[in-house]
């Protein structure tokens, strides 16, 4: 649904680092049978029914056995049980595959700290769901387009080749990512919630550093400002007006009562977040939604009548009205979205760098050709400066891992005040951009002074201060939730204690 929505995931996480809050644990001495096969019995099952996943008196009030695992029919195994909610070996042996696969590190005794990381992730969930925390259809299907369109990339831009690569279609890529995302948000603003009121003076920041001696204060990664000139690849007008008859024909198959607009939706349209709800976007604000969108969907009064079609930053829509209430709205879509062909890249590579090249004679400077040239609306009034925003500060300055990595890559090698080849990326919103970049100003790692680094050393400190704070709300969580596991994961050395209790 990010395909009508102008809020934006800056940084999704990923599955494996969504779930990687807890250092690597090591184990007392090494867990044995943890590799066994999925094999299990439908005893092994967990029966939900508790609202309140907390304080589970015994397992009775729970309805969940833990016995040893028996080799009967093949289904899965709960190994863990967190609250009324299980962990399988499934899970456990997923997050493994996967995090193999991203290269993650899970320290020497993965079979510990696994489960760990993923029953920590179901205590922020639990509260989450206690907290009434909510996640759009948006901001997932957002997060999932960047990681499919990542996927593409890395296999060579061809959707056929990853789908022979990974033996799914696109379809059941999308499928599988998206609950996955929505619990790694949910667990992402969890956390932000817990420690929202958290901050620290600048008394304390001196202090925290004050006795530390030179070589132990951190060093400061090395930090850039960039300026960037973008061009969109605009599609053909063939193409726009493929897509528009396909609309036309929606209309009047659905006018005709021919098919259902939620089927149409469900079928075609490429919002693949509220497609799965037959193109309902729930109840949204007019500020929230892209402004073409907003216009027309709020101009609807007859829920059988489909609007004309609206083009957006987006894609083009077609759109139906379910409900109003107040100043909100609710209602389906269907999107399509023009194909970008390679020509049209071409060119737009080609143009930039002619553009590149005539700064580079000295024709005109880079900022006066980002106010005439660049179709990048957050940065096109600001030179086309790059702004690095946090929860904590808004800055021009980036770490280089920080950077989007296209750009980062770029800049890595550039000189201060150099202008880059023309070079292409993935948008945020999965558009096709190609750009090019100035390197603004560079300062190469170093070790961090207050004169010169306050903010970096301020946020080493806050950054501790709230790891202190989840540390111990985590703590204080495991005491008041019912937790069992099997006994081989008993000698487990895990980095939270109360997880092994009297049973």
């Amino acid at each position: 649904m990010n395909k009508i929505y102008k809020t934006s995931l800056i940084a999704v996480l990923s599955v494996v680092s969504a779930m990687a809050i807890v250092g690597n644990a090591a184990s007392t001495g090494g867990v044995t049978g943890m590799m066994r096969p999925l094999y299990g019995t439908a005893d092994t099952a967990v029966q939900k029914g508790a609202a309140d996943t907390t304080a589970v008196a015994n397992p009775a009030d729970l309805g969940t056995e833990l016995s040893e695992p028996t080799r009967g029919s093949i289904v899965d195994e709960v190994v863990w049980v967190v609250g009324d909610e299980p962990i399988l070996m499934s899970d456990i042996e997923a997050t493994r595959l996967q995090g193999s696969a991203e290269g993650h590190d899970f320290g020497d005794n993965a079979d510990c700290t696994i489960p760990e990381q993923i029953a920590v992730q179901k205590l922020f969930l639990h509260q989450a769901a206690l907290d009434s925390i909510e996640v759009s259809e948006s901001e997932i299907t957002q997060g999932v387009d960047q990681q499919m369109n990542y996927f593409i990339q890395m296999a060579g831009g061809s959707k056929e080749r990853l789908e022979q690569y990974r033996h799914e279609t696109i379809s059941q890529m999308r499928q599988e990512l998206h609950d996955e995302y929505k619990n790694s948000m949910l667990v992402q603003k969890m956390r932000q919630k817990l420690v929202e009121d958290i901050s620290v003076s600048p008394a304390e920041v001196r202090s925290y550093f004050k006795n530390m001696p030179a070589d132990s204060l951190p060093k400061i990664p090395t930090t850039v400002e960039v300026e960037i000139l973008t061009q969109t690849p605009k599609p053909t007008p063939e193409e726009v007006n493929r897509i528009k008859n396909e609309l036309r024909e929606f209309t009047d198959r659905i006018n005709k009562g021919e098919i259902s607009f939620a089927t149409l939706a469900s079928l075609y349209s490429e919002d693949t977040g509220s497609a799965r709800q037959g193109g309902e976007i729930g109840y949204t604000g007019r500020g929230m939604l892209d402004p073409a969108f907003a216009a027309a969907a709020f101009n609807l009064t007859d829920p059988k009548k489909v609007s004309k079609i609206v083009e957006s930053e987006f894609g083009y829509h077609i759109i139906q009205l379910i409900d109003r209430r107040g100043d909100r709205i609710n209602c389906r879509h269907i999107l399509l979205k023009p194909r970008i062909g390679q020509p049209a890249i071409d060119k737009a590579e080609s143009r930039l760098d002619s553009i590149g090249n005539d700064i580079r004679a000295g024709k005109f400077t880079f900022e006066d050709a980002v106010g005439y040239l660049s179709d990048d609306k957050d940065t096109k009034n600001n030179n086309g400066l790059l702004a690095n925003s946090t929860q904590t500060e808004r800055t021009s300055r980036f770490h280089m891992k920080d950077l989007p990595s296209e750009i980062a890559k770029v800049v890595d090698t550039m000189k201060v005040g150099e202008v880059s080849r023309a070079f292409q990326m993935v948008s945020e919103r999965g558009k096709v951009v190609c750009l090019i970049c100035k390197l603004k100003s560079r300062v190469d790692e170093h070790r961090a002074t207050i004169a010169e680094d306050f903010q970096d050393m301020k946020n080493i400190v806050l950054a501790k201060r709230k790891e202190d704070t989840l540390q111990q709300w985590v703590e204080k969580k495991i005491k008041d939730t019912y937790v069992r596991m099997l006994p081989e994961y008993k000698n487990c050395k895990f980095q939270y204690e109360g997880w092994v209790k009297d049973q």
